[in-house]
């Protein structure tokens, strides 16, 4: 599937900015399931400094400075990508939950090491009992690790309800469980800290889904948004996909942006202004399903 992604985020502040300080993660990764045809960043007003580099964690991070009075910034990300299935959703793996753990706790490849630092605590997920105790159900002994995982997919998929007034950035993972409610980070951050509770290595991902009207409705554009997901790591596959929010292993309709050990490794865009007092936040992202001729 060819897509055509419009991220935009608009600052409008209620008095002059002198200065501001930004770091942007809204550029595709290049991955073997997806292909990076084009990307940029369009900034008003244009920035005075703009370098890009990868991060620790491999993501596209763009680093932009505007030393100019202003009253509204606005960054908007267009990128074209490929994207075909996974050919980890073709492979089957019989490995228990338990030798996946094992295999983290003894290993010394390079894999196995560079896996491990997505089994720690990391900003917004701590592990805790109430998370091991949630876990507990999903990872009898002796289960397969990926039928372990796609239950925990499920359950959550089941018995949380998507409620965007529901949490903030700051909501703690342990009202999210206690109130079964929240959106599409709360559910990878729960994921995550289950799959942790179990020594597993599991880490988040930020990107799109191509999302379809309901039938009989026009499609809106800049009505998409932002969407995260979680991976476990396989020992014997590598890293596989998991989307709580729709209950489905990640395909041709996940576009990936960026991931790390939790929302914080990957933020779209943040920064330190000086001067502006309150401002008004205004995002639009627009995914949009290309054919072959780019139209």
């Amino acid at each position: 599937m060819n897509y055509r992604v419009t991220h935009t985020t608009e600052f409008v502040y209620e008095a002059k900015v002198g200065l501001c300080y930004n770091e942007a993660r809204l550029l595709p990764r290049e991955l073997p399931y997806q292909k990076l045809l084009s990307s940029g960043l369009h900034i008003d007003p244009p920035p005075n400094d703009y370098y890009e580099r990868f991060d620790y964690f491999g993501n596209r991070t763009v680093y932009f400075s505007t030393q100019q009075p202003h009253e509204r910034l606005e960054v908007t990300a267009t990128s074209e990508v490929e994207v075909s299935p996974s050919t980890l959703l073709e492979q089957n793996s019989a490995l228990s939950w338990e030798a996946a753990r094992d295999q983290l706790r003894q290993g010394h490849s390079a894999q196995i090491l560079e896996a491990c630092q997505f089994i720690l605590d990391s900003p917004s997920v701590g592990v805790d009992e109430q998370l091991a105790e949630y876990a507990r159900p999903s990872f009898a002994p002796g289960r397969g690790l990926v039928e372990g995982v796609h239950d925990l997919m499920q359950r959550i998929f089941r018995e949380f309800k998507y409620d965007p007034e529901f949490s903030t950035l700051a909501t703690p993972l342990k009202e999210v469980l206690e109130h079964r409610s929240g959106v599409c980070q709360d559910f990878a951050h729960l994921a995550i800290g289950c799959l942790r509770s179990q020594g597993l290595a599991a880490r988040y991902v930020s990107g799109y889904i191509e999302t379809q009207p309901p039938p009989g409705k026009e499609r809106l554009v800049g009505a998409d948004a932002s969407h995260a997901w979680f991976s476990v790591f396989v020992p014997d596959l590598g890293w596989l996909d998991f989307d709580p929010t729709n209950n489905q292993l990640p395909g041709e309709q996940h576009i990936t942006l960026a991931w790390g050990r939790d929302f914080s490794d990957v933020t779209p865009l943040k920064g330190v202004a000086y001067g502006g007092g309150k401002h008004e936040l205004k995002v639009a992202v627009d995914v949009l399903r290309r054919n072959g001729n780019g139209r």
